[in-house]
C-alpha cells in the first residue's frame, strides 16, 4: 500500500508540477515552457495520426497485422520516449506493477506473521522496540525492494575511517614531539568532519576522509577572532588576529625563553630564530595558505618515523587551504584524506576553518565560520536514537548523487534532511518508510525554493540537540536564510524552480532504474 500511494504521488507530482510551478516562472520563462507543451501536443497528435493510418493498412494486408501494429505501436513508444514527462510517468508504472507483482510474491510465501504484517502498514508512531522485532517479517516492505533494486556505492567507511583516525592520531603525536619546545601553533586531536565519517558518503571511487584539527596558540600568544561584517550572510567569514601576551614573570621563572612583547627584536631573533608572526601570519593575522604549507611540511618530516611508512606510501596532494594528502598500501588500496585547521568560538562545536569556500577568491586571511564538528555530532545523536534499519542516510546518499550539476548543493538537501529528522518521528525513518520520506525530502525542498527560504539549522533553532554545544549568539539569533540569493535575484528563483524539477526527474528516473 505504501509502495502504490507513492508511485501515485510520483506520477501526480510530475503532471502537476510543471503548472505549478509555471505560475512563479517570469514571462520569458512561461514562455518557453508553453512552447514546450505545444511541441509535445504537435507531435503526440502526429503519431497518433501516423497511428491511424498504420491501422487502416492493417485492414487489406491481413498477413503482416501483427508486424506492423508492433511497428506502430514501437514508433508511437520511441517518439513518446522522447518527452521527459512521458517517459517518467510509464517508467514510475512499470516499477509499480513490478513492485505490485513482488509484494504479492512475498505475501503467499509461509509467513507465520503475514496477519501481523497487513495489520502494521501504518505504525509509524509506536515505540521503537516493537518496531524492531516486526524489522525481520518484511514481506511488505516496499524499502526492502528499494534497498536491493537501487545500485548503491560500495563502502567500507567503519573499517577504513577507524584506519585514516589511527594514522591521523600518530601524526598528532609526532607533532606534538616536534613542536614541544617551539613557538608554533599546537595541532590538537583531530575530530573527525564531513560526509564519509557521518556515514553516507555518496560517492564510492572518491570518497575523501576529512578531519579538523584545532590549533592551539604557542606560549606568548593568544587568538581573537574577528567577524568580517563586510561580507553577506550566512556565508560568515572571520580573520583570526594573533597578538603577543606579556610572559616575563614566567621567563624569569623558567630562565628559559624570551617575553615576545618586551625583549628587543633583534635579541629575540638572535636567540629564538623567526617568529610566528613571521612565519605562519600576514598583518598580524594567521594566514590561511601559510599554515596549509607549514602543515604539509609538517606530514612529510613525520612519516618517515611513523609505523605506516614501512608498508604504504604517502603523496601530497595540491591543495592550498587544507593539508591533503594519499596513503596506498602495497596492495594499491589508496585512502584520500583532507586535514583542515580551525579555532574554535569559545568552547562551542562551532569553528572557523580552513576549509575552502563557494566564493571565487577568498584572502588568504580570511576563515570561513564551520559547522562541520556540530553537524557530525547531529548525526551520532540521531544514530543512537533512531532503529536499527534507518534508511535517513541512504537518503542522504540519493539527494547527494540528484544534486550533480545543478545549482543545489549537497549542503542544501542536507540542511533540509537534517530539518526533517527533527520534526519526523525516527521510526518514520526506518526502511519501510523510505519512499514516503524521500516524497517528505522533495516537498519540503519545493516549499522552501517557492517561498525563497531555507533555514540554516544551527540559527535559532529550538530543535537543535542540546549536547551540540552552540555560542550564545547563536541561540539567540535569527534564522539565517540559506535562499537569501533567491530573494534578491528573481532570475535565480526561476532558475531554481526549473532545476527542482529536473531533481525530481532525476530521482524518478533513480527510482526506476535503480542507478
Amino acid at each position: 500500500m505504501i509502495a502504490a500511494i507513492f508511485f501515485a504521488l510520483v506520477v501526480q507530482s510530475i503532471i502537476q508540477l510543471p503548472q505549478m510551478v509555471g505560475d512563479e516562472l517570469d514571462e520569458a520563462t512561461r514562455e518557453r515552457m508553453q512552447q514546450r507543451e505545444e511541441m509535445l501536443s504537435r507531435e503526440m497528435t502526429r503519431l497518433l495520426q501516423e497511428l491511424e493510418q498504420s491501422t487502416r493498412e492493417q485492414s487489406t494486408r491481413e498477413q503482416s497485422t501483427q508486424e506492423q501494429s508492433g511497428f506502430a505501436w514501437g514508433a508511437l513508444l520511441f517518439a513518446a520516449l522522447q518527452q521527459w514527462q512521458f517517459w517518467a510517468i510509464a517508467g514510475a508504472l512499470v516499477l509499480l506493477f513490478g513492485l505490485c507483482w513482488w509484494l504479492r510474491k512475498r505475501s503467499r510465501e509461509p509467513d507465520s506473521s503475514s496477519d501481523e504484517e497487513s495489520s502494521s502498514s501504518d505504525r509509524e508512531q509506536v515505540e521503537e522496540e516493537e518496531e524492531e522485532e516486526e524489522g525481520n517479517d518484511d514481506g511488505n516492505d516496499p524499502g526492502r525492494f528499494f534497498e536491493e533494486h537501487i545500485q548503491w556505492p560500495v563502502q567500507n567507511l567503519a573499517t577504513d575511517g577507524q584506519e585514516v583516525k589511527d594514522l591521523v592520531h600518530n601524526f598528532i603525536l609526532v607533532f606534538h614531539d616536534i613542536l614541544s619546545n617551539s613557538f608554533f601553533p599546537v595541532p590538537q586531536s583531530a575530530i573527525r568532519v564531513g560526509s564519509a565519517f557521518e556515514g553516507w558518503s555518496p560517492r564510492e571511487e572518491d570518497i575523501v576522509y576529512r578531519l579538523l584539527v584545532p590549533l592551539k596558540p604557542p606560549r606568548g600568544h593568544v587568538f581573537h577572532l574577528e567577524l568580517d561584517n563586510a561580507r553577506e550572510m550566512p556565508a560568515r567569514t572571520f580573520r583570526i588576529r594573533v597578538e603577543l601576551v606579556c610572559t616575563c614573570l614566567n621567563d624569569q621563572l623558567a630562565g628559559e625563553t624570551l617575553c615576545f612583547l618586551h625583549r628587543p627584536e633583534e635579541e629575540l631573533r638572535r636567540n629564538q630564530g623567526p617568529s610566528f608572526l613571521d612565519i605562519l601570519c600576514t598583518d598580524s593575522y594567521l594566514d590561511v595558505q601559510k599554515t596549509a604549507r607549514w602543515f604539509c611540511q609538517l606530514v612529510k618530516t613525520a612519516w618517515v618515523v611513523l609505523p605506516q611508512s614501512s608498508q604504504q606510501r604517502l603523496t601530497v596532494l595540491p591543495s592550498s587551504r587544507s593539508c591533503k594528502f594519499k596513503v596506498i598500501d602495497n596492495n594499491n588500496k589508496s585512502l584520500c584524506i583532507e586535514v583542515m585547521f580551525g579555532v574554535p568560538q569559545g568552547d562551542s562545536d562551532i569553528f572557523v576553518s580552513s576549509q575552502s569556500t563557494e566564493a571565487i577568491f577568498t584572502p588568504s586571511t580570511m576563515w570561513p565560520e564551520s559547522y562541520a564538528v556540530a553537524e557530525v555530532k547531529f548525526f551520532r545523536h540521531v544514530a543512537r536514537r533512531a532503529p536499527h534499519d534507518s534508511f535517513h542516510l541512504r537518503c542522504l546518499q540519493l539527494c547527494a548523487r540528484i544534486v550533480v550539476g545543478t545549482g543545489f548543493s549537497t549542503y542544501i538537501l542536507k540542511t533540509a534532511v537534517m530539518h526533517l529528522l527533527t520534526t519526523t518521528p525516527l521510526s518514520g525513518w526506518r526502511r519501510r518508510g523510505f519512499p514516503l520520506r524521500m516524497l517528505d525530502i522533495m516537498r519540503y525542498l519545493r516549499h522552501c525554493v517557492e517561498e525563497k527560504r531555507l533555514n540554516h539549522f544551527f540559527f535559532g533553532n529550538e530543535n537543535v540537540p542540546e549536547e551540540i554545544i552552540l555560542p550564545p549568539a547563536f541561540q539567540r539569533a535569527e534564522p539565517l536564510n540559506l535562499f537569501q540569493h533567491l530573494v534578491q535575484d528573481p532570475a535565480a528563483h526561476a532558475e531554481a524552480l526549473y532545476e527542482f524539477m529536473e531533481l525530481q526527474d532525476r530521482l524518478t528516473r533513480l527510482l526506476i532504474f535503480g542507478r
